[in-house]
């Protein structure tokens, strides 16, 4: 059992979780911005993302503007697993481990796993089903407060439509669509909150440790909604994480398609 995030990598080296890393190779090494404003709101959403395929399976991480440059693609791709885990920047060795992990129990044939099919369509409704689905893996009495970090006007809605109070964290908005305060302190929430939801991006910008520990420390359930790392988040459902939605690429902004996540 895995008790950290920060014992993850050691024990991939270490081959406690899959084959050999110095023989599984990283084929290909995606470097992704894009900019989206879903209709009727008045924030722009701006991501960025590292990409790394890895046979059958794709990991990702979420990362601020420029800590990485796109010339990682060339100087990764067709590099050894335990390489790039051993060095390199943090949202390349995160995206390489999520792939490594996606690789070795892919997500459509996790038997804990639901897979949720999202409809075809504008991302608005993309956004709403989605969305829809995270929510739906609470569980919550009227009026119970459900902590949010890392904000998107959909899950806020979702939350509320299941009779839940939103407590908002968010280092890039100060409100949501309907003028909910949003603080940048997690503290604020992670004291206050009788559930917690957490996007993966936690996992990219190292504030997944100390979620993961005060919700333990105070018995809180807590849930991951995961595009970055969802393999990741993964490793630790039962060990602090109840519930999670993992998202692999292609995520569902990346597609007019129906699309698929998985919940477990």
């Amino acid at each position: 059992m895995i008790e950290s995030l920060g014992g993850l990598p050691a024990a991939v080296l270490a081959g406690q979780c899959g084959p050999d890393p110095a023989d599984v190779v990283a084929t290909s090494v995606f470097w992704l911005h894009h900019g989206t404003r879903l209709a009727g709101e008045d924030v722009t959403y701006r991501n960025h993302y590292l990409a790394v395929r890895i046979g059958a399976a794709f990991g990702a991480c979420a990362f601020e503007p420029g800590e990485v440059g796109p010339e990682v693609c060339a100087a990764a791709s067709g590099r050894p697993v335990a390489e790039l885990l051993a060095a390199g920047p943090a949202p390349l060795r995160i995206a390489v481990l999520d792939a490594y992990l996606g690789s070795v129990r892919p997500h459509r044939t996790d038997p804990r796993a639901r897979p949720v099919v999202l409809p075809a369509g504008p991302p608005e409704v993309k956004a709403a089903a989605r969305d829809a689905a995270v929510a739906g893996l609470l569980t919550i009495e009227p009026g119970a407060r459900v902590g949010l970090i890392g904000v998107v006007n959909p899950l806020v809605a979702a939350i509320r439509d299941r009779g839940g109070e939103p407590l908002l964290c968010d280092l890039n908005l100060t409100a949501s669509r309907w003028g909910d305060p949003v603080t940048r302190r997690m503290a604020d929430v992670l004291d206050a909150a009788d559930v917690v939801v957490a996007t993966g991006m936690t996992i990219g910008n190292g504030s997944f440790e100390e979620i993961l520990g005060r919700c333990r420390g105070r018995a809180v359930p807590l849930l991951i909604y995961a595009q970055t790392g969802a393999a990741i988040a993964r490793e630790f459902l039962g060990h602090g994480v109840a519930g999670l939605s993992a998202e692999p690429f292609p995520f569902s902004q990346f597609s007019a398609d129906e699309t698929t996540l998985f919940l477990y």
